[in-house]
């Protein structure tokens, strides 16, 4: 529940920095001197943050390939950045199994998306699974 608490958390951030380039840091703690977070759901909020904005342009490039007859300027600012989040736990972190990813992506398009958003997550983050994940070589 807190890490579902830590992707919301950070899709605000991501959200508020595509509509305005301030510095991701400053914006999440400004954020949360106004509305209070455990410390944990602020420290993994901050890796995602600034995890997808390291990585943003390879993320981007995957949805982009992942989504098609979709360009990536033409997908909604809060389904884009629930992609980035999913395809960054998905693909980046350690700790978090790919359909986990998938499902906790699905949960906030749900959540914050519009209709149609769980639906274009679900496909996009799929196709990014069987084309880019790698499973571990077993011997």
């Amino acid at each position: 529940m807190r890490r579902r608490k830590s992707r919301e958390l950070a899709l605000r951030m991501l959200y508020q920095l595509e509509t305005n380039s301030s510095n991701p840091e400053l914006a999440l703690e400004n954020y949360c001197n106004i509305f209070p977070y455990q410390q944990d759901v602020v420290d993994y909020a901050e890796s995602l943050m600034l995890g997808v904005k390291k990585d943003r342009e390879i993320i981007d490039t995957y949805i982009q390939d992942a989504s098609e007859h979709w360009k990536i300027n033409r997908i909604a600012f809060v389904d884009k950045n629930i992609l980035r989040i999913g395809i960054y736990e998905m693909l980046f972190s350690e700790d978090v199994p790919p359909k986990v990813a998938i499902d906790e992506a699905i949960e906030l398009a749900k959540k914050y998306g519009n209709e149609d958003s769980g639906n274009f997550i679900n496909g996009v983050l799929d196709r990014v699974f069987k084309d880019y994940y790698k499973e571990p070589c077993l011997t």
